[in-house]
């Protein structure tokens, strides 16, 4: 099979290609549930240079969403929500830009080879034991395991359109590089670290001391008045197709809540469930024996009834679990490496593993609990069964009825006729800018962003909104001006307050400065005055500060001055702070020499994934990309 490969239509959009590959692989008998939605599969969703994206494949590719969510959140996790987060439209712009990478491949003559597919399957550890591919037949029965299955060629294609985005990635970015003397500086940036203590003022404690007179409203006002202009705003009359009006409708019988409920019972069904510590000690880049050796040592320590977790805390190399005394947490069968779920389920709550081996290096395991698989009953989930299908229900009903209006709806003046034939009512908004809620519907950027491309005169064709389908005609523009006063008075007061706020906690933090500085003990001083310097943990750049959030202005400061130095006053955005420098940690030699091959490559990584989106927009301005919006919506509805 795996030498009958052929080009299939594609998958998901590139930046996404590996992390939706290791999904399938990792996850594969959760992966593309069909929940039998796909009507009209061949229709086509959008173009991109020819190449088509169909309802089917948009159907699956947000199923496969579905399905990660609910992995990830639980069963509560319904399309409903999906729909009002705008996931639709996400994977829509996904499916588009991985179409677009695929047809600026194809131009550019990039291709996968049927050997640089088997290549990089058989590198896959779901295909992999002991280090060999695990055969033709297995490798089969693992992609049908699916639910649907998944072929063997469906399969390989989709690699075969990972490998292919890949190779154009590299073409486009291989070239770039950085200085040695650029990524140390960075690494720097974003690894050294200072312990501080804090004193800080906020603008907001100050508000109530100080006041806005009018002369001093106006005075502010006459030199800012640029900050207060208004800018373009538009007013539309509407007619809203209302999902959540129709669903309280909507009767959904007994019979088809069963029907849902045995469809799709595994969605019910929490499998067997084990809680573990590890204590990983990495081979990577290292002698095997001697790692080999240490953790023998502190697998003896372990089982010799050491704590497991204060040894982990010490010694585990796993970054993401060490500080909790290496514990995973729960997981089921098929979460972790093949060799690591192994040895995980064989054990019993409190027993520790012997040495296991794995891609990462020696483990030690400690199983903390099991949880038996455990599926809720029908009438636990009644409830939610009856609210997720009448909601599909009511959608499917209002993208029909607004599949039906769309003939009916050419001009303005169609709006108050068809709304009276169908029980409907046509609402005017008030004004609003571009970044603004339209009055009655709520955020709803499609609807806001299609009125301000509106004339005078245009009628919308239906537009998908969190509430559900809107027709929508502009009835009148008001261009961006400068304000008279009295429209911002109270804009203009707070700002006026807010700027007064932050003067004085500027003066109150300069008279304490000038107090800290001489004092022998810095947190004493200013409890003594009345205020509380909190103290940080060891931080990077970036990172919040207490009271202030992240403040630019106080870690330039914190990095600048030496240890046991006190600061002047720092203004931020937010107030005012004095800082005490405790302690610092700067990255030595060695620890930059240890990081510098692997930090070079994840900060080459970044610049090239920045550069080749980059490249992608200016590729999908020579490409014809159409969208029909109304298959969209009746593969989502």
């Amino acid at each position: 099979m795996l030498d009958r490969m052929r080009q299939h239509r594609s998958w998901l959009k590139w930046s996404l290609a590996l992390v939706v590959l290791s999904f399938v692989i990792f996850y594969i008998p959760e992966f593309l549930r069909s929940t039998g939605a796909d009507a009209g599969a061949g229709e086509t969703i959008a173009s991109v240079a020819g190449h088509e994206i169909t309802a089917g494949e948009f159907r699956r590719a947000y199923q496969a969403q579905l399905q990660a969510y609910r992995s990830s959140y639980g069963g509560n996790m319904s399309e409903q929500l999906l729909k009002q987060l705008g996931v639709d439209q996400q994977i829509l712009q996904q499916l588009v830009e991985e179409r677009a990478a695929l047809a600026e491949a194809e131009r550019l003559g990039i291709r996968a080879s049927d050997q640089e597919v088997r290549q990089r399957i058989f590198a896959m550890p779901a295909f992999q034991e002991n280090g060999a591919f695990i055969g033709e037949q297995r490798y089969q029965q693992l992609l049908r395991r699916n639910s649907p299955p998944l072929s063997a060629s469906d399969f390989e294609d989709r690699v075969r359109r990972s490998v292919t985005v890949e190779k154009l990635r590299a073409t486009v970015t291989e070239w770039l590089s950085v200085a040695d003397p650029e990524l140390e500086q960075e690494y720097r940036r974003r690894n050294d670290k200072v312990k501080l203590a804090v004193v800080g003022f906020t603008a907001d404690t100050f508000r109530g001391q100080v006041s806005a007179s009018d002369a001093d409203i106006t005075s502010y006002f006459d030199a800012h008045k640029t900050d207060f202009k208004i800018p373009e705003k538009r007013k539309i009359r509407y007619l809203l197709i209302d999902v959540e009006a129709r669903r309280a409708k909507v009767a959904v019988p007994p019979a088809d809540i069963e029907r849902a409920y045995n469809n799709n019972s595994e969605q019910y069904t929490t499998p067997e469930q084990v809680r573990a510590s590890h204590i990983l000690l990495k081979t990577e880049g290292k002698d095997d024996a001697a790692v080999k050796a240490k953790a023998e040592d502190l697998l003896k320590q372990a089982k010799a009834g050491s704590d497991f977790a204060e040894l982990a805390k010490k010694h585990s190399e796993d970054e993401g679990s060490a500080k909790s005394g290496g514990d995973l947490d729960y997981f089921q069968r098929g979460k972790m490496v093949a060799e690591f779920d192994q040895a995980a389920f064989a054990m019993q709550p409190g027993q520790v593993s012997d040495l296991v081996k794995t891609q990462y290096g020696y483990h030690i395991i400690k199983l903390v609990d099991r949880k038996p698989a455990t599926t809720r009953t029908l009438a636990e989930v009644r409830q939610q069964l009856n609210d997720q299908l009448a909601y599909e229900r009511a959608q499917a009903q209002a993208a029909d009825l607004a599949q039906k209006l769309e003939r009916d709806i050419s001009k303005p003046v169609d709006l108050d006729r068809v709304a009276k034939a169908n029980g409907l009512t046509v609402q005017e908004s008030g004004f609003f800018a571009r970044d603004e809620p339209v009055m009655g519907l709520g955020p709803a950027p499609e609807a806001t962003s299609r009125a301000f491309e509106m004339k005078p005169g245009d009628v919308s064709g239906s537009v998908r909104v969190s509430r559900g389908f809107v027709f929508e005609a502009l009835v009148a523009k008001q261009d961006p001006y400068v304000p008279k006063l009295d429209e911002v008075k109270e804009r203009v007061r707070d700002e006026v307050i807010k700027q007064k706020a932050r003067t004085l906690s500027k003066q109150k933090a300069v008279e304490m400065a000038a107090r800290l500085k001489s004092a022998p003990d810095f947190e004493k001083a200013a409890k003594a005055a009345g205020v509380e310097a909190k103290t940080t943990e060891l931080i990077t750049r970036d990172s919040p500060i207490p009271d202030l959030g992240t403040a630019a202005a106080v870690e330039d400061a914190a990095f600048k001055l030496p240890v046991g130095a006190v600061s002047d006053a720092i203004a931020t955005d937010n107030g005012t702070a004095v800082i005490k420098v405790l302690e610092k940690k700067e990255t030595t030699p060695d620890e930059w020499k240890t990081a510098k091959d692997r930090f070079r490559e994840e900060f080459l990584n970044d610049r090239r994934n920045r550069f080749f989106s980059a490249y992608m927009v200016k590729a999908k301005q020579r490409m014809k990309i159409d969208v029909n919006r109304e298959t969209l919506q009746r593969a989502v509805g």
